[in-house]
């Protein structure tokens, strides 16, 4: 099992993890990713880590695709592989539709469709085979009417390597079953080692053999393990009530698939309702504790054990910003 680390995106101000991601790389972690949401970019912060490493392999969870054209994307992905020395995943995400509309001001309906289409023609910037085109309704490439002026182009920079891995992050069946299909690996969020088979098996039926599946795993290493499921529970209480509307909320579904339905609609009536304290106390402590790492350095130890089980092959610890329990982990996982 592979170890890695999520550093997501800010949440207040500037939030420079340089010295995270420096460890992180001296202590031979295989990746580090950053996310982005609707505020801090994922490839400016990955640039900003990768220019101070050498060997981590940098990734995006996730780039937003409503976020940059396909093109656009290729450009980002195809700067910092060849900046770092071809250490960059491309990993790709929908969104929904309460930022790709409202954020972005980019129509969100038929996401599977658009996301093959995407791939594939970052998949074609990034090969520079031939000039880019693409016949799809999504992404046409020329663009049909303008000016006509529009020309299938081939990149001017000449890449590191012909291909450039891409991840997925899918939460719902078929999104699974599409990175299964056109990637190279997933990014599943608020995944139970112990239920990947049960609820995405089926989607994961047709993944090749080296499909790499890199898992955020949320840490918190405290001798005290109530208060560690307390705080676990806030980022999970905030993703079921707000980040999604009230009747489409990926992260609701996928917590319901994962067997707390009922659960996921209380905490998402209290959060939408005000009442954020109530949200986080209906967040089942089970559920938690089930998709992290959390309590004393003895028992996170031990649950690693329930990853490195699973069909699971990376692990990004998600939470995780200090020297020390980045060598516990790294320790634990290496047995």
């Amino acid at each position: 099992m592979r170890l890695g680390l999520n550093l997501g995106y800010w949440t207040r101000g500037p939030e420079d993890h340089s010295a995270t991601a420096i460890a992180a790389d001296r202590l031979g972690y295989d990746y580090l990713f950053t996310a982005e949401a609707y505020g801090s970019d994922a490839f400016s912060t990955l640039a900003w880590y990768g220019s101070q490493t050498s060997r981590i392999r940098l990734g995006t969870a996730v780039a937003q695709i409503p976020a940059r054209t396909p093109a656009a994307t290729a450009m980002h992905a195809l700067t910092i592989d060849g900046l770092s020395g071809g250490r960059m995943v491309l990993g790709l995400g929908a969104s929904g539709p309460q930022v790709a509309e409202g954020w972005y001001g980019d129509p969100f309906p038929k996401p599977l469709a658009r996301t093959r289409e995407y791939v594939d023609i970052i998949r074609q910037v990034i090969a520079r085979e031939r000039p880019v085109t693409s016949n799809g309704p999504h992404y046409p490439l020329p663009l049909p009417g303008g000016t006509g002026l529009g020309k299938a182009l081939t990149s001017i920079a000449l890449p590191v390597r012909p291909r450039i891995p891409v991840f997925l992050g899918a939460e719902g069946p078929k999104n699974v079953a599409l990175a299964a299909e056109i990637a190279d690996g997933w990014l599943p969020l608020f995944i139970d080692p112990q239920q990947v088979d049960t609820v995405f098996g089926e989607s994961l039926a047709g993944r090749a053999a080296d499909f790499e599946i890199a898992a955020t795993v949320p840490v918190i290493v405290s001798d005290d393990l109530d208060e560690a499921l307390l705080r676990a529970k806030a980022p999970l209480a905030f993703y079921i009530g707000g980040m999604g509307h009230r009747s489409t909320n990926f992260h609701l579904d996928l917590i319901g698939r994962l067997g707390y339905a009922d659960a996921a609609v209380a905490v998402q009536q209290k959060f939408i309702a005000g009442d954020r304290a109530g949200a986080v106390a209906a967040v089942p402590a089970a559920l938690v504790d089930s998709i992290s790492l959390l309590g004393p350095a003895h028992r996170i130890a031990e649950r690693i054990e329930l990853w490195r089980d699973s069909p699971v092959t990376t692990v990004l610890f998600s939470g995780v910003r200090d020297e020390p329990t980045l060598r516990l982990l790294a320790d634990a996982v290496r047995g």
